[in-house]
């Protein structure tokens, strides 16, 4: 996020620049922008993707992420290991605080102190579950020590912003929503937040990247995608995200609007439940929950992998603004393997692994999805009910706000567990790396070593966990780099989850605007400039 300088226009371009950008000066200055999915917590410390698009503008990581999830020089302007052991990392001089205060090595400390310890349901803990001990060697060197080898590091500590240990000491989220506590290092700076509404921000004039472009950010969100692109056609807003497929001509068409497009790190996959003997949502006739749990036999796992006809799923479903998958990361992104194909659709061969683990003539199923948070999420999720019902499993269609979805998926069921059987969700690593994906998705969970954080499913293999672990530690990367395909291998092969289709990231803007489209579907705000 590098921010260049703005050239000094004559006063005739000055005008011509304003008129182009549709209004007067205080307006051409103003940035409007539909997101499809809400912040539901302003605390940084939390990692769920839509509370990152809009908290990694106010507070800056150590290391930035290119548009391709790749960690470049952020506030950190320099790193090297000094041992196996031991990380050292530079901070850049003269960066400060929106409350005019300078960033320190206390700072870095007490941010990831603070990433270590929180509660939020989603959390950067697995980045950081390696950091025993941070140090101040002077007040801009900062000095990290891991308990195994930790090569990977660097890019952990891409994910999750860094903090005012001053404002945030007993910082509560109230606190950051209400502004007491937010207080960054960004190019933005927190005004206004209103549930389910939007965040409204201001441009920080003091920025060590440079002035950013707009004086004012007013980010909407508009779960509903007709309204989104309405809005931009209309020209009500600027720039829109999570653009579907079948309105993607709309944006096009209008002379007046343009689409970006880039492939995307986030996965879609189903997960199910194979933590319980019973499951409450996959029932037999009598509507009762099956004696045993189907989802802990492999064969009713394979079943549900190969009933998907996931090439109908990207191209008519999704109308090619998808990609079949068949493992946690998009080709071109961090340890993608070419040889590892997604399951054949094959309806006869999941019939007759039903049929040799029992159900010879399937089951009753209820399929959990979000109906706002993912572009043709609700669709995706009938298509797959239909494909499980062509081979027996008849699933009812559940759809909900992700909201809804996700406390559901941590509980509120029979004894306390969740409440769902299968559940459709997306995944995309934080850190860009698919060893994270393993750790987070697929590693029994472990709530106090920080990994298996996602494991919602309750899937755990020891021989899996030990091999994730390998991909973790090693520091020669070409043995990282098999160790990750391995492990993806037997995750595949053992249905930890089922991965369904990639997503493409679609934005919809004014044609005199650019941006730079980013894998992690965010909208960096800073990014989106007019054409020169």
């Amino acid at each position: 996020m590098k921010h260049r300088a703005l050239p000094i226009l004559s006063c005739l371009a000055a005008s011509a620049l304003t008129l182009a950008l549709g209004g007067g000066s205080a307006a051409a200055q103003e940035l409007r922008v539909g997101l499809r999915a809400a912040l539901d917590n302003p605390d940084p410390a939390s990692s769920y993707s839509p509370n990152r698009n809009i908290t990694l503008q106010i507070y800056e990581p150590l290391l930035l992420q290119d548009a391709s999830i790749k960690p470049v020089a952020g506030l950190a302007v320099s790193w090297r290991m000094r041992d196996p052991l031991t990380w050292e990392l530079k901070l850049r001089e003269g960066v400060r605080f929106t409350d005019g205060s300078p960033l320190t090595a206390q700072d870095v400390i007490a941010s990831i102190r603070r990433a270590q310890n929180t509660d939020a349901p989603q959390t950067y803990k697995s980045d950081l579950r390696e950091v025993v001990a941070v140090e101040a060697e002077d007040p801009l060197t900062v000095v990290i020590r891991t308990r195994n080898p930790a090569p990977t590091l660097t890019a952990g500590l891409a994910t999750f912003g860094i903090v005012s240990a001053k404002a945030t000491e007993g910082a509560t989220s109230a606190d950051f929503n209400g502004g007491r506590a937010a207080i960054g290092t960004g190019p933005y700076r927190w005004v206004q937040w209103t549930p389910g509404a939007g965040v409204t921000l201001s441009r920080n004039d003091n920025y060590w990247g440079g002035t950013p472009r707009w004086s004012k950010v007013e980010a909407r969100f508009i779960p509903n995608d007709s309204a989104r692109v309405a809005g931009l056609l209309s020209g009500d807003l600027d720039v829109v995200d999570a653009v579907p497929a079948e309105l993607l001509g709309r944006i096009r068409a209008e002379p007046k609007t343009q689409v970006i497009s880039t492939n995307a790190i986030m996965m879609l996959y189903l997960q199910l439940d194979q933590s319980r003997e019973q499951t409450p949502y996959a029932t037999g006739d009598d509507g009762k929950p099956l004696p045993h749990n189907p989802f802990r036999d492999l064969r009713v796992r394979q079943a549900v992998t190969h009933a998907i006809n996931r090439a109908a799923i990207a191209e008519r479903a999704l109308q090619n603004s998808a990609d079949p998958a068949g493992q946690f990361m998009a080709p071109g992104l961090d340890s993608h393997d070419p040889s590892l194909k997604p399951a054949t659709f094959d309806p006869a061969l999941s019939r007759r692994l039903l049929a040799e683990a029992g159900y010879p003539k399937g089951f009753n199923l209820s399929l959990a999805c979000s109906n706002d948070r993912y572009p043709g999420d609700a669709r995706v999720c009938q298509a797959l009910g239909q494909m499980f019902g062509a081979v027996g499993i008849r699933t009812q269609v559940d759809t909900m706000p992700v909201s809804i979805l996700f406390r559901r998926r941590v509980g509120g069921g029979p004894g306390g567990g969740p409440d769902v059987s299968a559940l459709m969700a997306g995944y995309g690593a934080p850190n860009g790396l698919a060893s994270s994906a393993l750790q987070s998705l697929v590693q029994t969970m472990d709530r106090d070593r920080g990994i298996g954080g996602n494991n919602y499913g309750g899937f755990s293999d020891a021989a899996l966990d030990r091999m994730v672990d390998t991909t973790l530690n090693d520091l020669d990367p070409a043995k990282r780099a098999e160790a990750v395909r391995a492990a993806t291998a037997r995750a595949m092969e053992q249905v930890a989850v089922v991965p369904v289709y990639f997503t493409h990231a679609d934005w919809g803007l004014r044609r005199d605007l650019t941006m730079v489209p980013r894998a992690d579907s965010f909208t960096f705000f800073d990014t989106v400039q007019p054409k020169p």
